[in-house]
């Protein structure tokens, strides 16, 4: 489910957000899944559960997750993300092919990519 790289140059919550966050956006974890709670979380992954505690807080920041008081956190769903993460996404899209332009990459290579990935989630989907 989660794994940590101590080589990772990332703190340790990060790593645990982008992995969850991937997860959800998978549907690994569906809609109204309940999380494992921050010290069940803590205890399996062998961390403090406070890193735990701020990657939840940042996904629920975002949108990925909400909290019910006294039940736990829960996947929300994707399409309830709030704009802000929308919009840091694009901006990395945008620097991204700005800088594979740089690099000579052409429209028609990216245009490829874009329709490789959508073709990989119609397969997924249809799985």
């Amino acid at each position: 489910m989660i794994s940590l790289n101590n080589r990772d140059s990332r703190p340790i919550y990060e790593q645990i957000k982008d992995s969850l966050r991937r997860l959800l956006i998978t549907g690994a974890i569906s809609e109204g899944e309940r999380l494992p709670s921050v010290r069940e979380l803590a205890s399996r992954l062998a961390i403090n559960p406070n890193t735990i505690q701020r990657a939840y807080r940042e996904l629920e920041s975002e949108g990925y997750i909400y909290s019910a008081a006294g039940k736990g956190s829960f996947a929300a769903r994707v399409s309830e993300v709030d704009a802000k993460r929308k919009n840091e996404l694009l901006k990395c899209f945008d620097d991204a092919a700005l800088e594979l332009f740089h690099l000579g990459f052409g429209t028609e290579e990216l245009k490829k990519r874009v329709e490789a990935i959508v073709a990989a989630l119609e397969v997924r989907e249809n799985d």
